[in-house]
């Protein structure tokens, strides 16, 4: 699992104010948690925002490198955005040891066209977007791709299916619906008959007609 190094501070202020504070000194507060305890931290926000966005939202080894030489391994548990201006706000990290298994969720996509929707029109769904794994934290995968291409129209992919490495065990419900095919949509044509309007009824339809005349010579 690839893994990457952010240099971070231990912080002894907490609260609103201070957090506030170091966001406009471009910094980010962070809380590091561990054995159901906690380390205040902060770190660069350009270095955060450059590692969250280079990653896309995968499951990521993180190297956090403390000013006094202290090293601990982590992986972000959550982060919280600015909901107007998308700013970050906060990221808590939880750190693990490379000998004990941990419960993460990873993402799963899904590559290639199904044979279904090539060959047959059908329509491509998607169930469930992550799955739950335990595993040590170096076989975490990044992200847990399914080749779809082989899907003819009805037929499914499962968590059931999912073939991980060794030592992956999936928690989610092996029922859990990843990815179908469904049947096109077949629309039945109707053919509109030419009735023709009765005499009677002419002067019915002259009439609305200069009526929507007089109403378009109004707007």
């Amino acid at each position: 699992m690839e893994r990457i190094t952010l240099h971070t501070e231990k912080r002894d202020k907490a609260g609103k104010g201070v957090a506030r504070s170091l966001r406009r000194e471009g910094v980010i507060p962070a809380v590091l948690y561990r054995g159901g305890g906690s380390v205040p931290i902060k770190i660069n926000g350009k270095e955060l925002s450059g590692f969250m966005h280079s990653t896309g939202g995968e499951q990521v080894m993180v190297n956090l490198e403390f000013s006094d030489g202290e090293k601990r391994l982590a992986l972000m548990k959550e982060y919280q955005v600015d909901p107007v201006k998308g700013d970050l706000l906060h990221t808590d990290f939880f750190e693990v040891s490379l000998t004990e298994e941990i419960k993460v969720t990873v993402h799963v996509t899904t590559a290639g066209e199904p044979i279904g929707v090539k060959r047959d029109g059908g329509l491509l769904q998607h169930g469930t977007r992550e799955i739950e794994i335990q595993c040590l934290p170096d076989r975490i995968p990044g992200h847990i791709e399914v080749d779809v291409s082989g899907l003819e129209t009805g037929k499914s992919v499962h968590v059931s299916d999912l073939v991980l490495g060794e030592g992956i065990e999936v928690l989610t419900d092996p029922g859990e619906l990843i990815a179908t095919v469904t049947a096109p949509i077949v629309e039945e044509k109707v053919e509109e008959a030419a009735v023709a309007a009765p005499e009677a009824a002419e002067p019915e339809v002259i009439k609305k007609g200069k009526k929507e005349e007089e109403e378009g010579e109004k707007a």
